[in-house]
């Protein structure tokens, strides 16, 4: 889904005060980890995931990937990336986003 400016900014906002959920060590992102990515932001909507100091991995190509299982990468800051996916069904939304078309 692509995003405008402000909804990034209101995803930005909620995300301040949760904690990373996800943490990606010295063994590198690997299938087991985006699984785990996956399932939390299925669960919860919004997460943060954090690469740790003793990581090689870089939060670009972390993002990247992410970003090709179909979630959204918000923002990513130093080490840390905040994640979102919409959820599939609208009753089981906790976040809304709203998409507005805007004709000129």
């Amino acid at each position: 889904m692509e995003m405008n400016g402000k909804q990034k900014r209101y995803l930005r906002s909620l995300a301040v005060n949760i904690k990373p959920i996800i943490q990606i060590g010295k063994s590198g992102l690997s299938n087991e980890i985006l699984t785990s990515i996956r399932n939390a932001a299925d669960a919860r909507e919004l997460i943060k995931v954090n690469i740790l100091q003793n990581s090689d991995e870089v939060a670009t190509d972390v993002a990247e990937a992410i970003e090709e299982m179909g979630l959204d990468v918000v923002q990513i800051i130093g080490r840390n990336l905040i994640v979102f996916k919409v959820s599939d069904r609208k009753e089981n939304r906790k976040i809304s986003v709203e998409v507005k078309n805007i004709v000129k």
